[in-house]
């Protein structure tokens, strides 16, 4: 039988475990980038640098060499912003975002983000195509678990508990005590939600500019000031 078409123990084919896996790394920002992103920088930096080489040999011929030393100083700053620009994809799957970059985020986008710095801060996180609803769910090497919830408002919508069938497994498999809550919105949260989470305990919200500093790079633990630990990492 052909090697693609072998069935596991749960009766899945090696072929689609290996494609479920590549999709659920592309979600979670750990595959890295597909070569249609990457193919339009390369063919461009290929042109660049081939219309380069050719206009410096024809001015080289018509004009001599002082004239292509001056051209080369405009080919360097070209260079240094392709540079730049071909960086950003990395910076970004390594959970570093600028301002700029969280505001163009859509929601699914911004679920992303949000997993990347978790998981730039030492958390465990659950690819995002499991879960049936808008949220994320980590745990570090404590079995600590983190919820974390994606809403304009601090307290959970109706039924929002039993909106995704992967809470009561991640509870179930917790090692550490009920788990934390972080509710992730790009706006500003009302006074009525901070007393909310306040009185909840075990509960923090991240409000606009919160989630831009921990995308600049500062930790998770750090903007809690001790309600979530820093992970302990496996």
């Amino acid at each position: 039988m052909a090697r693609g078409r072998e069935r596991g123990p749960a009766g899945e084919s090696v072929r689609a475990r290996r494609r479920r896996t590549v999709r659920e790394l592309r979600a979670s920002g750990r595959y890295g980038p597909r070569l249609r992103e990457v193919l339009p920088a390369l063919a461009a930096l290929l042109a660049v640098v081939c219309g380069a080489v050719a206009g410096l040999v024809l001015l080289s011929r018509a004009f001599g060499g002082p004239v292509c030393a001056l051209l080369l100083v405009p080919l360097a700053v070209v260079a240094v912003v392709v540079r730049r620009r071909s960086r950003r994809p990395a910076r970004r799957r390594g959970g570093y975002y600028t301002a700029e970059e969280l505001a163009e985020l859509d929601m699914p986008a911004l679920m992303v983000a949000v997993a990347r710095m978790l998981r730039r801060d030492g958390w465990r996180v659950l690819p995002p195509p499991r879960h049936d609803a808008l949220h994320l769910a980590a745990r570090d090497g404590r079995g600590l678990l983190l919820d974390v919830a994606f809403r304009p408002v601090a307290e959970p919508l109706p039924d929002e508990e039993a909106a995704c069938s992967c809470r009561a497994r991640m509870r179930a498999r917790g090692r550490a005590g009920p788990p934390l809550r972080l509710v992730v919105h790009r706006g500003t949260f009302t006074h009525r939600d901070e007393v909310w989470a306040s009185r909840e305990g075990r509960t923090y919200l991240i409000d606009g500019p919160r989630l831009r500093l921990w995308a600049c790079g500062t930790p998770l633990a750090h903007l809690a000031g001790g309600v979530v630990p820093a992970p302990r990492r496996t």
